[in-house]
């Protein structure tokens, strides 16, 4: 079986190449430009997250202030992806304000259980009795993976 030049180091298929010809500055102006078509924003966001590192991290959050909510969606969910305890306050920042799209508030749960940094657990807790469902739930199945990924125990069918 040959490998696909499409799937990520982070196991995913994009939905737009990497575009790894920029630097962390240049892929940021381009990610954080309402004017810019999307496949290009997307090309953007999926290089940071291959970047990785604080600067990478802060470029995705700075997405966050796009009118996209399917951009803020991707970004909650790379931010997952790659792990990085930086993007803890961003994420949280987004499941707190109520005003964002639930989309975004689903997806910025699932990464903070994804990154596994307790300091969420509080947070999550929260919200796991919010009155939009799938932020409830998002929260709940964040909440039973920070405690598994922190157990002792492999097995946690039970």
């Amino acid at each position: 079986m040959t490998e696909r030049p499409d799937v990520s180091e982070f196991g995913s298929v994009d939905p737009a190449p990497a575009n790894e010809s920029l630097a962390v500055v240049d892929l940021r102006a381009s990610l954080c430009d309402e004017e810019e078509r999307m496949f290009q924003r997307m090309r953007a966001l999926f290089a940071l997250r291959n970047i990785g590192g604080k600067d990478a991290v802060d470029s995705l959050a700075a997405a966050f202030d796009s009118s996209s909510a399917l951009l803020k969606h991707e970004v909650a969910y790379v931010l997952g992806q790659m792990q990085d305890d930086h993007a803890v306050p961003h994420l949280i920042s987004r499941l707190e304000d109520m005003g964002e799209d639930v989309m975004v508030r689903h997806e910025a749960a699932e990464a903070l259980g994804a990154i596994g940094n307790r300091i969420a657990m509080s947070t999550l807790e929260k919200f796991a009795m919010d009155d939009e469902i799938v932020v409830a739930e998002s929260c709940e199945v964040a909440i039973d993976l920070l405690n598994w990924v922190s157990s002792d125990r492999l097995d946690y069918t039970d």
